[in-house]
């Protein structure tokens, strides 16, 4: 009797993929039913970002033993047990938070994200290196995630006292909530308004991780070399030279942070920013204090605004030997 033929690579590799479709078929994501939030619609759509669990299907319910037998529950449950897959975040008790110096209460949407961010970051971006993902997803989570864990969670925005100004009504939050069924709504698919809340919000967090991943990251990258190269370009350390324009206050704020450099208003502290604008001209920009702040950490000189434009202030500044080099004169 001849022997079997032995499984060729390409039969494996079969087999596995076979498995994991009927796995993927065989996953349910469980959460309440009824009215609906941000959070758990969230929540969803970003399980469903993850290859195993693409295909499956959202249970709605409230039935305990219905809950019991799904692989994974969001929003529901009353437990929060990430190796058995359960992240609700209502019952007595709870106080998780993202950490990394964010102290606001979790959602399922930030407890979803605290699992598996990173997965999702490399997922939607093709992003594979690890520091460009740790760093998204830091900043994804305080520019996109936290607020919705907030408003769940009724963590107010602002800490003072007194009236509100205004009211936001247009945040992602609120237009979910405007999905649920009016009160004098009949025969309405409430599966069907949180199918479209799931969709809603996952649009919205993938557009906001490739903004992140396309604009935003390339621009630090772009702004933590100049600061490390600044030297190069003056012996003060103080003037950071930029080769394109890029959006750059917010990164080099966080950057003198992360990096631990000094501050203040005199050398070896940042005090001014250099850059090429549309035509060509090197252009001269103060810092600010801080990141939105208009106080320049060292104004230019008093004179220079009294006699002559900015434009001329650039030559003041710079002198040009070559139209691609300043060289700084300070």
């Amino acid at each position: 009797q001849e022997s079997p033929t032995p499984p060729t690579p390409r039969d494996s590799e079969a087999s596995i993929h076979t498995l994991r479709i009927m796995a993927s078929k065989m996953f349910k994501i469980g959460t309440h039913s009824g009215t609906f939030h941000c959070d758990e619609a969230l929540a969803c759509y970003m399980l469903k970002l993850l290859p195993d669990y693409k295909d499956a299907e959202i249970v709605r319910t409230r039935d305990q033993k219905i809950l019991d037998e799904l692989p994974i529950l969001v929003d529901v449950g009353g437990v929060y047990d990430p190796p058995t897959y359960r992240y609700d975040h209502h019952q007595r008790g709870f106080t998780e938070v993202f950490g990394h110096g964010f102290t606001t209460k979790l959602s399922s949407a930030g407890l979803v994200y605290k699992h598996f961010g990173k997965q999702i970051i490399s997922v939607v971006s093709g992003l594979s290196d690890p520091k460009a993902i740790d760093t998204l997803y830091l900043k994804i989570y305080q520019g996109f995630i936290q607020a919705i864990d907030g408003i769940d969670n009724g963590v107010p925005a602002y800490a003072c006292e007194g009236p509100m100004n205004y009211r936001i009504s247009t945040d992602l939050s609120s237009r979910v909530k405007y999905l649920n069924p009016a009160w004098n709504e009949e025969a309405v698919d409430v599966d069907e308004r949180f199918a479209k809340a799931v969709e809603m919000t996952g649009s919205e967090l993938v557009q906001c991780i490739e903004r992140y991943a396309k604009t935003w990251l390339p621009a630090r990258i772009l702004v933590e070399k100049a600061i490390e190269e600044r030297q190069k370009h003056h012996k003060s350390g103080s003037v950071v030279v930029f080769t394109k324009y890029c959006s750059w206050q917010s990164h080099l704020h966080e950057l003198e942070t992360e990096m631990k450099m000094a501050q203040g208003n005199a050398p070896p502290a940042l005090l001014y920013v250099i850059y090429p604008d549309s035509r060509g001209a090197w252009r001269i920009q103060c810092i600010p204090e801080e990141e939105g702040s208009f106080v320049s950490r060292l104004p230019l000189p008093e004179p220079w605004s009294l006699t002559i434009n900015r434009a001329t202030v650039n030559t003041h500044f710079i002198n040009q030997s070559r139209s691609d080099q300043p060289i700084i004169n300070l």
